[in-house]
């Protein structure tokens, strides 16, 4: 029987740590958190600026302000990866991990590689209270 040859051992090497790592990669999020229940209060108005938005993490959603009073929400998790956005900034939504951008006015990706849009949210505005409903 032939010895294997040098090449052969180190693929099998290389194969064999590679499965060690797994399959995530820098920049991913290890679990995606379950989405907030309706009729849950995020906020106030006031901390939405202007051509901005606020991200409420834990319920896993964005509330931005395009224009002087109207607000829009959107899931915050980016539809290329599933990362969670990570700012609102110069009218977009951000996503660190691979670079996509959504417009804070529709939640189209305005620079990949998202694919496709963030889902739209719904919310209420009650006095000066943002509910997600």
């Amino acid at each position: 029987m032939d010895a294997p040859s040098r090449r052969t051992i180190l693929a099998g090497a290389a194969a064999g740590l590679a499965g060690l790592t797994g399959c995530q990669k820098y920049g991913e999020p290890t679990s995606t958190p379950a989405p907030a229940p309706a009729n849950t209060v995020l906020g106030k108005i006031a901390d939405i600026p202007v051509g901005g938005g606020k991200i409420f993490a834990p319920n896993q959603v964005v509330v931005t302000q395009p224009v002087k009073g109207t607000f829009k929400a959107f899931s915050s998790i980016c539809t290329h990866q599933s990362c969670p956005v990570a700012t609102v900034s110069g009218g977009t939504i951000n996503c660190d991990c691979h670079g996509s951008k959504y417009a804070v006015a529709t939640g189209a990706v305005v620079a990949g590689p998202a694919p496709r849009p963030l889902p739209p949210k719904q919310i209420a505005i009650t006095g000066d209270t943002i509910t997600l409903t």
